[in-house]
């Protein structure tokens, strides 16, 4: 059998064209991410999903950028609407970690219901004072214990509800002050505190299945971003100990600056597995995937333990598990 194409790509509406599908079968990526423009209705997102898997020919993962708050594709009315993650750990306060994992619980079983196996998320960076606002509110704590203790409980409610989680943003995105959506942030640290506080949550949980790299410049590390850099690359593998797939953040993100197809094949050779590309053009997902190719072997073990990390949801008491989490958060679960 041939290798996945070393690509998580996506699609432009609520149904494949023909198109699409003709390319995802030509370029067999390993998987899909969903996007609000992909959602409508818990059948249509099912049929998606079915989609994109008939066109490759596999069972093949399909990942949402679902952490609650403000970053969430499935909303209200007909999912939930949940808390930003640091109003949620404020409130619990010593509960923290179990009420993350009784919402990613829940979460996930909304999510595999309709298709959807795997999720961009726990977010483990360390939030600060100077943290910029695109991510503050979406961190769990400004403690390395708490949030590492919070996201392995963020973790196993996504496995347990048969969710591949995806822990982001390695090796740490806290300490930035610009948005890496528009701009690539540098963050001024030496190696050790980064080892200490940043790193820290990362090496936790380096048992996860999956994570995102960071589009950030550590210039203590390296010049190049970390998406793009060897030496911040053997970091994670060798110091963090995280021998997961490895996927970019979105390469399209304006942190990189650069043809797509030179990004791509430049993060493959940095020690990246899988090219996460986002809300481009048929076109540039041809470039991206054609730049990508198939996963190297290695890449291609890491891809295939993380499929055999899915397993079938354990059976939950709704009403129950949301009455805990209302108790845990003084009566308020939902944003």
């Amino acid at each position: 059998m041939s290798r996945f194409g070393a690509t998580i790509l996506d699609a432009d509406g609520l149904r494949l064209s023909a198109d699409e599908a003709a390319f995802f079968r030509e370029a067999n990526p390993f998987g899909f991410i969903l996007f609000a423009r992909n959602i409508d209705n818990k059948e249509q997102v099912k049929r998606l999903c079915s989609e994109f898997r008939e066109a490759v020919g596999r069972d093949a993962p399909i990942t949402i950028d679902q952490e609650g708050g403000r970053v969430q594709r499935l909303r209200a009315p007909i999912w939930r609407e949940w808390l930003p993650p640091l109003e949620q750990a404020t409130l619990a306060g010593e509960n923290a970690a179990r009420s993350f994992y009784l919402r990613f619980r829940l979460l996930a079983h909304e999510l595999h219901e309709i298709g959807i196996d795997s999720n961009c998320a726990p977010m483990v960076d360390i939030a600060g004072a100077s943290t910029h606002e695109f991510l503050k509110n979406r961190c769990y704590g400004t403690d390395v214990e708490a949030v590492s203790e919070i996201g392995r409980a963020a973790a196993d409610g996504m496995l347990d509800g048969g969710v591949l989680p995806v822990v982001k943003h390695v090796p740490g995105h806290g300490r930035a002050v610009a948005d890496s959506h528009f701009e690539l942030p540098t963050v001024q640290a030496v190696h050790k505190d980064l080892s200490d506080t940043d790193f820290a949550p990362f090496k936790a949980l380096n048992d996860l299945p999956m994570g995102m790299t960071a589009h950030i410049r550590y210039p203590e590390l390296d010049e190049a971003a970390a998406t793009l850099s060897p030496k911040v690359m053997k970091i994670i593998r060798d110091e963090i100990g995280f021998d997961g797939l490895l996927m970019t953040d979105d390469i399209s993100m304006k942190a990189l600056d650069g043809d797509l197809g030179d990004l791509s094949r430049s993060a493959l050779d940095a020690g990246c597995d899988v090219i996460l590309h986002c809300n481009g053009s048929l076109d540039e997902r041809r470039l991206v995937a054609e730049a990508a190719g198939e996963m190297c072997a290695e890449a291609q073990r890491r891809a295939d333990n993380a499929l055999d990390s899915r397993k079938k949801p354990t059976e939950i008491d709704i009403p129950a598990i949301e009455d805990e989490l209302k108790a845990l958060l003084n009566g308020r679960v939902y944003g």
